[in-house]
């Protein structure tokens, strides 16, 4: 007799659980997605923008998006010319090129380092040019801008999430852990941060250093100033769950085998706050990116010609610029998208994360 068939099921690891809970939240997996897009757009700028950001075209300057023609069943530009030199526009329709695509012609740097010449979309044809986005007061490419100032607005997310939640989660921590006098003095000073206005901070913070910085250095301090003001808050959450943590089995257990205390920290307090620190990171990364956007808004961030999506708005502050050509809130637009697609994906995290 053939003894039956035993079914055994392969537990899943906690990563693996955490997996298959997001995939079922078709909001935050739609997202995620999102996110992935951007960031890659962002990576390969250089390729994907038709024109470098600094690229003026002095016979275009507020020019519409490109019209399509349809020629020989492939997508094509039609040749357009000003009116008077104003920012009204004629199409030829007569007179087109064909869109192309691995097309050879302004040289960027791509990832930074590798000299190159060909971009994704063009025409090869300066009678031609494709302008996705329209062009702003200046003549230059919205659609480029937008891609190379993503580079700045969405990178300073993550790398002042990165700077703000280390110290958060050093100083929650170990102000949790160690209690009495350390925790006494940490908690005062986080109070005192949270005290202020960030807008207010931040501006104050600014307007220590000179105005006269370089893109890079602008950069960097914007970098610098977020995550010094986004910090207090994150130590705060992680010094009340270094509390209740402290008293558990394994650490207790940890402390009579004669760990150090940094060990203990270190492998048993911080990761335990692990599930809330990769939640409240990808909820928190709108307001790094926000906050640039203010700053370079404001004139006191990174400032023209390199391209940021807040200095990109500065333009449509003016209402006459907005009511006549309403594309230049095309930064705007990336903004929202960016901001709603990581507040999808934390919501979807949150959940996924939630072991009840």
């Amino acid at each position: 007799m053939v003894p039956p068939a035993v079914i055994t099921t392969i537990p899943l690891s906690p990563g693996q659980l955490v997996w298959r809970r997001l995939k079922q939240k078709r909001i935050a997996m739609l997202g995620g997605w999102v996110l992935i897009v951007l960031y890659a757009a962002s990576l390969f700028a250089g390729f994907v923008a038709p024109y470098s950001y600094e690229r003026q075209d002095r016979e275009r300057f507020f020019h519409p998006p490109t019209s399509w023609k349809i020629r020989g069943g492939w997508l094509a530009v039609p040749r357009t010319e000003s009116l008077g030199g104003k920012a009204k526009y004629q199409t030829f329709a007569d007179d087109t090129a064909p869109l192309k695509f691995f097309v050879r012609g302004e040289k960027y740097t791509l990832l930074g380092f590798i000299p190159a010449t060909i971009h994704l979309i063009g025409t090869g044809s300066d009678q031609h040019p494709v302008y996705l986005f329209g062009t702003d007061q200046y003549g230059r490419d919205i659609f480029s801008r937008v891609l190379y100032g993503s580079q700045v607005s969405l990178s300073i997310g993550l790398i002042g999430i990165v700077l703000s939640f280390s110290i958060g989660m050093f100083v929650g921590g170990l102000s949790g852990y160690l209690g009495g006098r350390v925790d006494g003095v940490a908690m005062r000073v986080t109070e005192l941060i949270m005290s202020v206005p960030a807008l207010y901070l931040i501006m104050a913070l600014r307007s220590v250093f000179p105005a006269s910085l370089s893109a890079t250095q602008a950069y960097l301090l914007i970098v610098v100033i977020l995550s010094f003001v986004g910090w207090a808050s994150k130590a705060r959450v992680i010094r009340g769950m270094a509390l209740s943590v402290r008293e558990r089995q394994f650490v207790l257990a940890a402390r009579s085998l004669g760990q150090t205390t940094p060990k203990i920290i270190l492998k048993h307090i911080l990761p335990s706050t692990f599930s809330y620190a990769i939640v409240a990171a990808t909820l928190s990364v709108p307001y790094y990116i926000l906050g640039e956007v203010v700053l370079s808004f404001l004139n006191v961030g990174v400032q023209e010609p390199d391209a940021s999506w807040g200095n990109m708005l500065s333009a449509a502050q003016n209402t006459e610029y907005l009511q006549n050509h309403p594309w230049l809130l095309a930064p705007g637009a990336a903004i929202f998208i960016t901001v709603l697609a990581f507040n999808f994906l934390g919501d979807g995290l949150r959940d996924a994360l939630d072991t009840k």
